[in-house]
């Protein structure tokens, strides 16, 4: 991958996004993301080659810069969570693209998104409260937004948020999981006990 053309079509093939040349300068093609307007891929030409500015995670920062010379600090960005990848031929597509990849993804992360990741991550047999779930997902502070996104779960098959109790070990209310006692049922099914509505987090709390 060489071309600029190239980046910005992989860019464009990720779901809600679009492009933008935003400074009134053609060499500067950004691809960002419908709704928060976050820009996770920057294309433009310097020194004789199209360069591609990309978010990174910083424990793979230095991994990437360190593999390949064409890897470079994020020209104008923040060079602690930016690399700058230069398209002269010698970094393998498959790596440029789960380098810009991995960008979308940091750049579209949302604490709801990481709510659900952190609910999927209960295993079966265990229930997390709110605040655990909060600590799970990057902040502790955030355990009435666990509530709100249980309650608009999107996948309720995937993201079992019926593992989720209150800081007592107390069931939820009757409204959700489809109604009185679906919770402890669902709770029941996963060899969990419930007693009076609530859970030992002693023994079922991870």
């Amino acid at each position: 991958m060489i071309k600029r053309e190239d980046a910005l079509a992989y860019g464009l093939s990720f779901p809600g996004t679009y492009q933008e040349a935003p400074f009134h300068d053609p060499n500067w093609q950004l691809v960002r993301i419908k709704g928060s307007r976050k820009a996770f891929l920057w294309t433009y030409e310097k020194d004789g080659h199209i360069n591609l500015n990309v978010k990174t995670d910083p424990e793979w920062r230095d991994f990437w810069r360190n593999t390949y010379a064409s890897v470079i600090p994020g020209y104008h960005l923040n060079k602690e969570h930016w690399n700058t990848i230069i398209l002269d031929g010698t970094i393998p597509d498959s790596d440029i693209k789960r380098m810009i990849a991995e960008s979308y993804d940091l750049v579209t992360d949302s604490p709801t998104k990481r709510i659900y990741e952190a609910v999927k991550k209960i295993p079966k047999g265990k229930v997390a409260t709110y605040g655990k779930v909060a600590e799970m997902a990057g902040d502790k502070k955030m355990a009435r937004a666990v509530g709100n996104a249980l309650h608009k779960n999107p996948d309720p098959n995937g993201i079992p948020c019926y593992r989720v109790v209150n800081a007592k070990g107390e069931l939820a209310g009757e409204f959700a999981f489809g109604g009185s006692g679906a919770q402890a049922k669902l709770l029941r099914e996963d060899g969990i006990e419930v007693v009076d509505g609530k859970v030992d987090l002693k023994r079922y709390g991870i």
